[in-house]
């Protein structure tokens, strides 16, 4: 895999926590609006301009990405963001309940992306690609990270681990989630150099979170190179931001789902429906987390139930087949509860497993939803043989926690 150092655009060590902000795809409008309270070296008046817009403003409306520009460079101005002297690497760390994580943040090469060497799971939208396009055009930078998995490698894992021993250049806990989020950054020669060819050595690099800013990023920097008549395939918008975990330090998390009805059924006849497919088995009042791959927990009626798949209706020799994602929508969601594209559907939500399966209960006692199922994790080694086989996951598959902080490091496109 191609990859390079860059001069990052960082604010000044007193300043980060005032800049760095949550991903502007976890939260709405107006979430950003109350987070951003009066604090103008907030990132989110650069990735969600639309708050300082009048409430209800749309965040595509063009005047928004106009402003998403000016107020990049504003930040510049004000010296809230400063770009380094020269290209580094750097180190990001997380902390979620005791574990850490350790991510090398690179410039990743575009056609490495354009010719499948960076692999996806998912499918991407294409009006959400667009917005991400015209955001990355305006600024003509890289505001938030892209988040790759690679597979384990020791020489990488020794050199990160060297530095999670030095004093970090930042080093907070986040208000709203509260993990700790540290930062390092490589300035050594003979460090850069050994990233770089450690990173050559793979043949591939896995998006596990930002799909829609990977496919901007890139297709921004393809669309560079096409204008460009003295293109030479140096310039810095061949490459985009992204930082890069090994893949067994990661932590997907489950995402579950709830439903607004039962398809006309009633409770008992749709527990006969799931007896031709799985093995009932009430297990009462108590929140019942499925333990093993294939077992599903379905919250109905106050009532938890394990569902374990029956021989026969799954495939653990196929990628996408052995996924509980795909058994629940084919065997429970389209044949019983006539729920098909889970993207477009209004009778279906999701809720990512950090909100933990009390989320499930609750919406369902309110009255909001009929009924939850709850799903075992998809793993990282399934994700990896998913995209080694070409397969697209089915939607809302995975969960990744914790997410990336913004505003820590900026890449510029030139």
């Amino acid at each position: 895999m191609n990859v390079k150092p860059f001069r990052g655009l960082r604010p000044p060590r007193e300043l980060v926590e005032q800049v760095e902000s949550r991903p502007y795809d976890v939260l709405d409008s107006e979430e950003a609006r109350a987070e951003a309270g009066d604090n103008e070296k907030s990132l989110y008046h650069i990735i969600k301009p639309e708050i300082d817009f009048p409430v209800g403003t749309s965040e595509y409306d063009p005047r928004v990405y106009e402003q998403a520009a000016h107020n990049f460079q504003k930040f510049q101005d004000k010296g809230w963001l400063v770009q380094d002297e020269h290209d580094h690497y750097y180190i990001y760390a997380q902390t979620m309940n005791g574990k850490t994580q350790y991510g090398l943040v690179v410039a990743a090469w575009v056609d490495d992306y354009m010719e499948g060497r960076i692999k996806k799971h998912e499918l991407t939208r294409r009006d959400k690609e667009e917005d991400r396009m015209k955001h990355v055009r305006v600024c003509n930078a890289n505001m938030e990270p892209v988040f790759f998995a690679y597979p384990d490698n020791q020489v990488l894992n020794d050199l990160l681990m060297r530095y999670a021993q030095t004093e970090p250049e930042y080093d907070f806990v986040a208000p709203i989630d509260g993990f700790r989020h540290q930062f390092w950054v490589v300035s050594d020669e003979t460090d850069i150099q050994a990233i770089t060819k450690e990173f050559q050595r793979m043949p591939a690099f896995y998006i596990a979170d930002g799909h829609h800013r990977s496919a901007a990023a890139a297709l921004v920097g393809a669309e560079k190179q096409r204008q460009n008549p003295d293109h030479t395939g140096q310039e810095e918008y061949n490459y985009f931001m992204a930082v890069c975990f090994q893949a067994s330090q990661l932590t997907v998390l489950d995402y579950n789902r709830v439903v607004k009805d039962l398809n006309g059924l009633s409770s008992e006849q749709f527990l006969a429906a799931l007896g031709k497919n799985f093995i009932v088995a009430d297990k009462d009042t108590d929140i019942y987390k499925p333990a093993r791959l294939h077992e599903i927990s379905l919250y109905l009626d106050g009532h938890w139930f394990s569902l374990v798949a029956k021989e026969g209706t799954y495939d653990d020799n196929d990628p996408i087949g052995v996924l509980d994602v795909d058994i629940s929508s084919r065997l429970i969601l389209n044949d019983i509860l006539n729920i098909g594209d889970l993207r477009s559907s209004k009778r279906i939500d999701f809720v990512g497993g950090l909100r933990g399966l009390a989320e499930l209960k609750r919406r369902v006692d309110n009255g909001e939803m009929r009924a939850a199922l709850a799903l075992y994790p998809v793993s990282m080694q399934q994700i990896m043989d998913i995209a080694d086989s070409g397969n697209i996951m089915p939607p809302k598959a995975t969960w990744f926690e914790p997410k990336l902080r913004s505003g820590l490091v900026v890449h510029k496109l030139e």
